[in-house]
């Protein structure tokens, strides 16, 4: 079925890292800042291969013809994807190499060639080389007794060209630079910002892997694979092993691009996608180096004034006073009012972790139920669950094992949980479970009592510095009721349970926001008070798309902050005239949800865990919580008014066109939202 006026998801999502491209060049950024918004564009496309575009090639193979919803056929989306991914590599490699690398030099940090290093760098780097990177390195030829060898995913690897020079027979090899070693080196033992690469030095030293051996050519080149999991739950008794053995198949996904140094010789080009099975559309001409997700590491360096300002975030104002070793006040401040926490500008530690961790050693606490989407290698949550267990306290967590990328560790976690005594538990058949839930059961004079965190991001301390989310901390009985049923239903038979304060996917959420949605056209065509204002992350649900199209026709003014994909497409006359689509990125990652609905009059404030997409609203457990206190209200209002206002820097959407708005018709730079909420929770710790 083709929708009117539906932004392909695919076409957006490009749209989206292009963006994020467009932080890398702007020049009004610091420049170390610059560098690791193009590893993050890099990181972001290597996903995108990994997962859509593999979905899409699983299409093509399977010969299915028919459009998808944008009106765009598997054939003719994956020749658009090829024209604009090159396009954006293009630029990238431009950026970094134009750019930033002539100015990081300007500030004293240089990517140096083999033959710029002086007489000291190379002996350092050729006893490096000899003593560190030589043992780690296998050569693997090619040859009628060696078969081409398996090309690991995201591995950077050599192309050797070489000849006998006894026989002048030709031969290729294939040198994987090892992952363990640093991408990028010092080139002196106490230089500092002076770095060439591993392949580089490789490169040089070819001749001591194939001694006897004329090297006539080589390239860098790698390969992306499929990493996408599916998992037959009706044909699993454990999903756990079920999945492990899924994860060692993923290793030998097959290949969905091809990315290789530009200048090469296009038959050993040819040679190469033929052994690795991939189309010449999915062959991604690069500059070098490949992989720039290795600039993280160059970006780590600390030099301040190439640097965003140092931040620390505060404690919630609510926790600020409480001493942090007295759980009996950590908790008596959560009865006295619900409080409302904004990460990173609030603390993550002092409030969340604070709250599982309290519950692990405060001996009134009987139990505690907690979601684990995805959590830090060293996770203290972990851990306080497993302190908490060993203390006899009844502890459950619901583990997403199947979160992507995140699986191997959800399933090493979910072993070292279940061997503490923990009750783990994977959720609902065929759903993901991605709400952000915790629930304690204390035992106090008055009773028993729960008190219960509901977010909008993971239970992650390290992600939680650098990403943007909501949370609530709460002793309401209404919601903690509510968790206890949703956690029933999570761990036992309870799909007739009913919710007082939250909206749970798949039951009610989606039925839940499409009731609001009507109501706000309801209301405008009865001339009462109506608006929708929603700050997602992405909105792709065909549905919701419509439905939003309808309200737009019915006079609802409708604002939408749309971080990643959007098939929205604002400004249309006629359709979507009263939408205004507008997207911030910038120094954190903006993760949080809020769903605003004017009602007349009488609004109403969502938070939650679910974007409005197709896997969020039936594929998942989602939960959106509403938000009661007027000043918890005010405060969602703030964020979305100032992500959408016209005098904050960002990008803004007509049609299927994203433009930047970042200085005003003057030429003055508008206000950086994350620059101003800094300053905000500043003045007001």
């Amino acid at each position: 079925m083709k929708f009117e006026h539906v932004t392909d998801r695919e076409i957006s999502w490009l749209a989206f890292d292009q963006r994020v491209l467009e932080l890398a060049e702007d020049s009004a950024l610091p420049l170390l800042e610059r560098l690791r918004f193009l590893a993050i564009f890099s990181s972001n496309l290597d996903e995108f291969f990994m997962v859509r575009v593999a979905t899409l090639m699983s299409k093509i193979e399977n010969q299915i013809t028919a459009p998808n919803v944008a009106g765009i056929t598997p054939q003719d989306l994956m020749g658009q994807i090829s024209t604009k991914t090159r396009e954006l590599v293009a630029r990238a490699y431009k950026s970094l190499h134009d750019d930033l690398i002539p100015q990081l030099k300007v500030e004293g940090i240089e990517f140096v060639q083999w033959g710029t290093l002086n007489e000291i760098e190379r002996l350092y780097v050729d006893k490096l080389f000899e003593e560190r990177i030589f043992p780690v390195l296998t050569p693997l030829a090619v040859d009628p007794s060696h078969p081409f060898p398996y090309i690991s995913g995201l591995s950077l690897n050599l192309a050797v060209i070489m000849k006998n020079p006894q026989t002048q027979e030709e031969f290729f090899a294939r040198v994987k630079v090892p992952e363990i070693l640093p991408r990028f080196i010092a080139t002196e033992k106490n230089s500092l910002n002076r770095f060439i690469s591993i392949e580089e030095i490789i490169a040089n030293n070819l001749h001591t892997l194939f001694p006897g051996m004329t090297i006539d050519a080589h390239y860098m080149f790698r390969v992306t694979r499929n990493q996408d999991i599916e998992l037959d739950e009706d044909e699993s008794e454990d999903i756990l092993l079920t999945l492990e053995a899924e994860l060692a198949r993923r290793r030998f996904g097959p290949p969905v691009r091809l990315e290789i140094e530009t200048g090469v010789d296009a038959r050993l080009v040819d040679r190469l996608a033929s052994q690795l099975g991939i189309a010449e559309e999915n062959i991604i001409p690069s500059a070098l180096p490949l992989d720039l997700t290795a600039l993280h590491k160059i970006a780590d360096i600390g030099i301040a004034r190439l640097k965003f300002e140092r931040f620390s975030s505060a404690s919630a104002h609510a926790l600020s006073e409480v001493d942090p070793l007295d759980t009996d006040l950590f908790f008596a401040a959560i009865r006295q009012g619900e409080i409302l926490l904004h990460h990173p500008y609030e603390s993550f530690t002092s409030s969340v972790l604070r709250f599982v961790q309290s519950a692990a050693q405060d001996p009134h606490v009987l139990a505690i139920k907690q979601t684990l989407y995805r959590t830090s290698g060293d996770s203290p949550i972990i851990e306080a669950l497993i302190e908490a267990a060993e203390a006899g306290k009844q502890v459950l967590a619901v583990i997403e094992i199947r979160a992507r990328f995140d699986e191997q560790a959800n399933v090493r976690w979910a072993r070292k949980l279940e061997a503490a005594g923990v009750h783990v538990v994977y959720g609902l058949m065929g759903l993901k479970t991605h709400a952000k839930l915790s629930l304690i059961i204390r035992d106090e004079a008055q009773g028993l009592r729960r008190y219960c965190h509901v977010g909008t991001g993971n239970y992650h301390p390290k992600t939680a510095r650098m990403y943007e989310d909501l949370g609530l901390l709460s002793a309401d009985p209404e919601l903690t009721d509510d968790l206890t049923k949703l956690f029933n239903q999570l761990s036992g038979f309870a799909p007739q349970s009913t919710y007082s304060r939250l909206l749970v996917a798949p039951r009610t959420l989606r039925s839940g926001i499409i009731e609001r949605i009507d109501n706000e056209i309801n209301n405008a065509k009865s001339g009462k008070p109506a608006g929708i204002e929603l700050k997602l992350n992405s909105i792709l649900d065909e549905v919701f798309v419509t439905k939003l199209y309808e309200a737009s026709g019915a006079g609802v003014k409708i604002r939408l902050l749309i971080r990643g994909i959007c098939a929205v497409q604002p400004g249309i006359p006629g359709l979507s005239e009263n939408i205004t689509v507008k997207s911030v990125l910038g120094r954190f990652l903006e993760h949080s949800r809020i769903y605003h609905f004017t009602n007349a009059g009488k609004d109403e404030y969502w938070i939650g865990s679910a974007d409005l997409m197709g896997r969020n609203l039936d594929r998942r457990v989602e939960s959106l919580i509403r938000i009661d206190r007027k000043e918890h209200q005010q405060r969602l209002q703030e964020i979305l008014d100032l992500g959408l206002s016209d005098q904050t820097s960002s990008w803004s959407l007509t049609g299927t066109d994203w433009s930047r708005k970042s200085s005003d018709d003057k030429g003055k730079a508008r206000a950086d939202v994350h620059a101003v909420l800094i300053e905000y929770y500043r003045r007001n710790r």
